[in-house]
């Protein structure tokens, strides 16, 4: 008998207020056009104030458990993928578990930027595989627009507030590559590459920073790690990138996400797109793609499905599951 972690609901919530490329036309010396071509980016959400963090975790979470037919308490454990959390603690996780009315069980955040969301769901594989819990809640979560400088235009206009969930379920398989569930992670960092994406403050510091990147370093990073990630676990269970329906990227920028498919020999009509709608939503990426492209039919129940995500650290990774 093989422990499968198996997805059995999938949910989103974005902010209100949404931001076009025009409004920051009016903030910042930039261009609607400037911004299309180097990112793919049409329009991103921010949150309103006083709209926390959590507060966007909680609703995609609901959206979730509706869509898996779950109650809160039917959860056994959440794990919130953020990097712009609350407070300093408690940890954003066990305010989503009280938000949502959930008297037991377990919450902790996962914090490794935009790759945060695949290190979550590795994470809850394990608590799901050790039988630690039997139903995971795996959020991510970001508000950016409150650590972005808006002086500086190569960064402002990237990024988007929102947030995605998923629900685990340990079910059994036959423990092949026909499982449906999670059925490879692989997970990496390298922490001499820290300044090419970075917040330059935190608590320790007594400044709480503005974020800071090295655009074409991070570029030049990206491409190439992504694809040797997605394939690393794509070999972990004997598949190739002519075995996968869908590749769910991290959606910081469409040059990076078109690269990365073509260096893993797959057309972009397999790629779950949605950075012209909601920016670079960091950790809340992925699983918005994942609610969008369920919503929009395209990811369907046996679909072999790719997430990989690079972000500060640098931290790296991809998870293969079977929808």
């Amino acid at each position: 008998m093989t422990i499968r972690a198996v997805v059995k609901g999938v949910g989103h919530y974005l902010p209100e207020r949404v931001v076009p490329n025009s409004e920051l036309e009016t903030m910042v010396d930039t261009t609607d056009e400037w911004i299309r071509t180097r990112s793919g980016i049409e329009r991103r959400h921010f949150a309103a104030d006083g709209e926390n963090t959590s507060d966007l975790a909680i609703k995609a979470a609901n959206a979730a458990l509706k869509d898996a037919g779950l109650e809160a308490d039917d959860i056994d454990a959440i794990v919130l993928a953020t990097s712009t959390a609350d407070f300093t603690f408690p940890s954003a996780a066990t305010m989503v578990q009280a938000g949502l009315g959930m008297t037991q069980g377990f919450a902790f955040d996962v914090q490794a930027v935009c790759a945060g969301f695949v290190y979550a769901l590795a994470n809850a594989n394990a608590l799901v595989l050790s039988g630690q819990a039997k139903r995971v809640l795996v959020i991510g979560a970001e508000t950016f627009s409150r650590i972005l400088d808006f002086n500086d235009r190569a960064t402002c206009v990237l990024f988007g507030d929102g947030a995605g969930a998923l629900i685990l379920e340990a079910e059994e398989g036959a423990g092949d590559n026909t499982d449906r569930g999670i059925l490879a992670c692989d997970l990496n960092s390298d922490g001499r590459f820290k300044d090419l994406l970075h917040v330059d403050g935190g608590v320790s510091t007594g400044d709480s920073g503005y974020l800071r990147m090295q655009g074409k370093e991070v570029f030049r990073h990206a491409i190439e790690k992504l694809a040797k990630t997605a394939h690393t676990s794509l070999d972990k269970v004997g598949l190739s990138g002519d075995d996968v329906d869908w590749i769910v990227p991290h959606q910081a920028n469409i040059r990076i996400i078109s690269g990365t498919a073509k260096k893993m020999g797959v057309s972009m009509d397999r790629v779950v797109v949605t950075v012209q709608d909601h920016g670079n939503t960091s950790a809340a990426s992925i699983p918005l793609a994942l609610s969008v492209g369920k919503s929009r039919g395209q990811i369907k129940e046996g679909d072999v499905v790719v997430t990989e995500a690079i972000g500060g650290g640098l931290a790296w990774g991809s998870v293969l599951l079977r929808w």
